[in-house]
């Protein structure tokens, strides 16, 4: 069974900073790109950052570039998030999502609340 399980999230003032973390378990890490999502309340989803396979390639949503960074470390199975200058609007749930290209096969974390709040 693959479980893909995001951690990290919590409140945060503004301009503060977060990492979110995200393991996956029961698949071949390695093969997969890694994307960062998140949904707002009220609001569709949308992709934040995503790095292929073997981590040579980023990109990010234009809300967020400057000031979020994705990184994968394949030894740990991991991905992460790394938050920072964190605005109100950033507010929503963080999705991870683990993605088989050639194949469309596709994996969904639970997602963890990120909230930027004073």
């Amino acid at each position: 069974q693959v479980h893909v399980v995001e951690s990290g999230g919590g409140l945060v003032q503004p301009g503060g900073s977060l990492r979110l973390s995200c393991v996956v378990s029961g698949l071949r890490f390695r093969n997969y790109a890694m994307t960062w999502y998140r949904q707002a309340a009220g609001e569709e989803r949308e992709m934040v950052a995503v790095i292929t396979s073997v981590g040579l390639s980023t990109d990010y949503a234009d809300s967020v570039k400057g000031r979020f960074t994705i990184s994968r470390d394949n030894a740990k199975n991991t991905v992460y998030l790394q938050m920072n200058s964190l605005k109100p609007e950033d507010t929503a749930v963080y999705y991870c999502k683990a993605e088989l290209a050639l194949s469309g096969t596709s994996y969904w974390g639970q997602g963890t609340q990120v909230t930027v709040s004073s």
